[in-house]
């Protein structure tokens, strides 16, 4: 994952109504924490910082330039959305250094089609790695093409970059195949289905 530049600007007002303020004037609140250091209260600028996340990920690494020269580097540690409007209303951000290992959780993506009269099911969709910081997979990729049922796939079988390590237990089950249910299956389970509903409608009434 390629580090970003992204501008910075210092929080002085803190608070709901302060918070608000500042997403009302295009801005994101955010706190960059680590290493020992006071926090420092940030406006992260709303559209750009968007755009950094939807391509990048939420382990984006950010260089935060902060005015006067300075900079720092910096770990997309948590995005927190409003859950109606969609918007991005905190950010936590992690202080790290260049060659720094850090522990992140990456989304598994399921590529490709198992055999024909399988089902798939995926137990884990994101595992847990160690990577240095500028180095962070954006996904872990697993290619289910063709798998025949009966086959289960552990995390210790995801294929990793190099460099980095699996922290997730590595008998995890990700993935697992299993022969698709017949049409008779599916309608035998349906009518045994029927009288429990039946008894329980009785049984209310």
């Amino acid at each position: 994952m390629s580090e970003v530049r992204l501008a910075a600007e210092p929080r002085t007002e803190f608070g709901k109504g302060a918070a608000r303020r500042t997403r009302r004037a295009g801005k994101i609140p955010a706190v960059l924490y680590g290493h020992g250091s006071d926090p420092k209260h940030l406006a992260l600028p709303a559209l750009e910082f968007a755009r950094v996340v939807r391509e990048h990920g939420h382990n984006a690494v950010l260089t935060l330039d902060l005015g006067d020269g300075n900079s720092e580097l910096a770990l997309t540690k948590t995005v927190t959305t409003h859950p109606i409007k969609n918007y991005i209303e905190h950010v936590d951000l992690l202080l790290v250094q260049r060659g720094e290992q850090v522990t992140v959780e990456v989304p598994v993506v399921v590529t490709g089609e198992p055999a024909p009269g399988t089902l798939l099911t995926q137990e884990l969709t994101e595992v847990t790695l160690q990577a240095e910081a500028l180095h962070i997979p954006e996904q872990v990729e697993l290619s289910v093409a063709g798998v025949g049922a009966g086959t289960q796939i552990h995390a210790r079988e995801l294929s990793l970059p190099q460099g980095v390590t699996l922290v997730t237990d590595a008998e995890a089950l990700v993935a697992n195949v299993v022969p698709a249910p017949t049409a008779a299956q599916m309608e035998a389970e349906g009518g045994a289905a029927e009288p429990a509903e039946a008894a329980e409608a009785a049984a209310e009434a």
